[in-house]
């Protein structure tokens, strides 16, 4: 005789809904602040009798859609999970997009993304 796992209580959409909504403002956050970025460094310059490089164009946009992928990843692997799994998933999420916004400062800076 086989005894089956007892069914997990299912999330209601409109918690999942919500909450997918919140942490999207925090990514969106992160996304605009890497818009900020492209701008700045535009301003920048523009100032000056440099240009942003290939390279440069493609860590800034990669800067921007980081934190869309990441959260679109989130919310893919926790629709179907817990409360709790979600909220984790989503903190992970987050934490992932700030390193990645952090080394793209960190490694390149202004100075190598300008020609």
């Amino acid at each position: 005789m086989t005894e089956s796992a007892p069914a997990r209580p299912r999330v209601p959409r409109w918690v999942t809904t919500t909450l997918a909504v919140v942490f999207g403002l925090f990514f969106a956050y992160d996304a605009w602040e890497a818009v900020g970025n492209i701008l700045g460094i535009s301003w920048l310059v523009s100032d000056t009798d440099t240009a942003i490089s290939v390279f440069g164009w493609i860590v800034l946009s990669i800067g921007v859609l980081i934190p869309i992928a990441v959260f679109l990843l989130a919310f893919r692997l926790g629709r179907t999970r817990d409360l709790l799994a979600q909220v984790l998933l989503y903190l992970t999420g987050l934490g992932v997009s700030a390193v990645v916004a952090l080394d793209i400062v960190a490694l390149f800076g202004a100075g190598s993304l300008l020609t």
